[in-house]
């Protein structure tokens, strides 16, 4: 994005000062959170194609209440072959607005075929399957946990990575690799595909339960949320709020 790397002990320090503001904001009701977005934009003066000199980085907080206020529910997603969200080379490592922007069109078209989310998937075959949404996926084999690998045009997720040292402590074998359109059909169909779940900081974990494409539908086992999903979902926010203890460190008190 041609912007400088904000050092982080600033970023620590602006989100601090934010949540001792804000404290009296910071819901207590379960799954509830007080949502931090920290961004940066060029504010220099001037028209021109070049990369700014000046910045303004700034964090904004709001009150988020359950992303499943009637509890967890499996939603419905579309495989996107007309759109792509981003090409090797490019911004998708990166979270930046216009990765969002050019998001719309394809959320528009799940919309239209009764689906809550769009898949994206690679934009040379149309056929790898990278995020959902703005969501890291997770496809789960028995015990076995695979996730797409970072090729440069899918987020790196906290909350991915998170989830895959997670899964490893409570014993599932993990592997970041490719995932085809195919096999996801047919390992759904034959059974060995029982559950896939999406990640991101808002939803924590959101199950998937239907997908449709031009050519085919299909469910994973029943439909419903899967028990894997269910306990790393359980096992990340159990960490959260500290009801399970913190033994890698993630958690920043703040006094």
């Amino acid at each position: 994005m041609a912007m400088p790397e904000l050092p982080a002990e600033l970023f620590v320090e602006a989100c601090d000062a934010l949540v001792r503001q804000d404290r009296a904001w910071v819901p207590d009701s379960e799954e509830a959170s007080l949502y931090l977005r920290p961004f940066m934009f060029a504010s220099e003066v001037g028209l021109g194609v070049r990369p700014a000199n000046e910045f303004v980085f700034m964090v904004i907080a709001f009150p988020a209440g359950p992303y499943f206020p009637s509890g967890v529910k499996p939603v419905s997603v579309w495989l996107s072959e007309e759109y792509v969200r981003a090409v090797k080379g490019g911004t998708g490592a990166a979270k930046t607005g216009g990765n969002y922007a050019g998001s719309l069109a394809a959320q528009a078209e799940a919309a239209r075929h009764g689906c809550d989310q769009v898949v994206w998937l690679d934009a040379v075959e149309h056929r790898w399957v990278e995020e959902m949404g703005a969501m890291n996926l997770f496809f789960v084999y028995g015990d076995r946990i695979v996730t797409p690998e970072l090729t440069g045009s899918l987020l790196p997720g906290v909350t991915r990575r998170s989830l895959l040292t997670l899964a490893r402590d409570l014993g599932h074998p993990v592997e970041e690799g490719r995932i085809s359109t195919d096999a996801w059909q047919r390992d759904a169909a034959n059974g060995t595909l029982t559950e896939v779940f999406a990640c991101g900081t808002a939803a924590v974990i959101t199950p998937v339960g239907a997908v449709k494409s031009q050519r085919a539908e299909w469910t994973h086992g029943d439909g419903r949320p899967g028990g894997t999903t269910m306990r790393l979902r359980k096992a990340l926010l159990d960490l959260q709020t500290g009801r399970a203890a913190d033994t890698h460190g993630w958690l920043h008190p703040i006094g």
